[in-house]
């Protein structure tokens, strides 16, 4: 199943090159590492026992919907979108979509959380019934992996597309239609179902 396409990719369908996966690259990701670290460090209660959570535990929670929000959407929505449940091929769709955007993935409840400005709010498309994509709100703690933690392998909890720089997060107009995208293909992948079993 080929994967759902936003409309910020352009009209062939392929998107621009967003990330040079070099060496050059890796570089400047580590080292900005530290700065990112330390700015979502701030969003939790106490910032050494956040770093020693991430440090022994891969996962430290943090205080989610005022510096920093997330927006959490379901596996099915975006397995259906991609095309795949392949978290290789997953994180590639997402990142893509998402024009660099962080996501991270809870593997227990099957959920991508998309970082996003804590003053993004409910938004209206965010709020559809069915609990398929909604705004974590305002007074949530949540597990946020640590930034090396970047495959299935490494963590139950992983980024699926990686936090690089400090303050850098996801567009809420981007995020937006990605959740579009991702909701038409879950409808147009139901209404197939409908048609073969008639």
């Amino acid at each position: 199943m080929a994967p759902s396409t936003p409309s910020h990719w352009g009209l062939s369908g392929e998107p621009s090159p967003i990330h040079d996966h070099g060496r050059a690259a890796h570089r400047q990701r580590a080292e900005r590492r530290p700065a990112a670290e330390h700015w979502l460090l701030l969003s939790a209660d106490d910032i050494a026992t956040a770093r020693a959570e991430w440090r022994n535990c891969g996962v430290a929670l943090l205080h989610i919907g005022v510096r920093v929000g997330a927006v959490g959407i379901s596996g099915t929505l975006v397995h259906a979108a991609a095309g795949t449940d392949d978290p290789a091929r997953v994180s590639a769709y997402l990142g893509r979509a998402l024009l660099g955007g962080p996501v991270f993935f809870h593997r227990s409840i099957e959920r991508y959380y998309v970082l996003v400005q804590g003053s993004t709010g409910r938004r209206p498309e965010l709020e559809r019934a069915g609990d398929d994509a909604e705004f974590t709100g305002s007074a949530h703690y949540l597990g946020v992996p640590a930034l090396d933690v970047t495959t299935p392998e490494a963590g139950h909890t992983f980024w699926s597309v990686e936090f690089e720089s400090a303050g850098v997060l996801a567009s809420a107009d981007v995020l937006r239609q990605l959740v579009d995208c991702c909701r038409l293909r879950v409808a147009q992948t139901i209404s197939a179902g409908r048609r073969i079993g008639d």
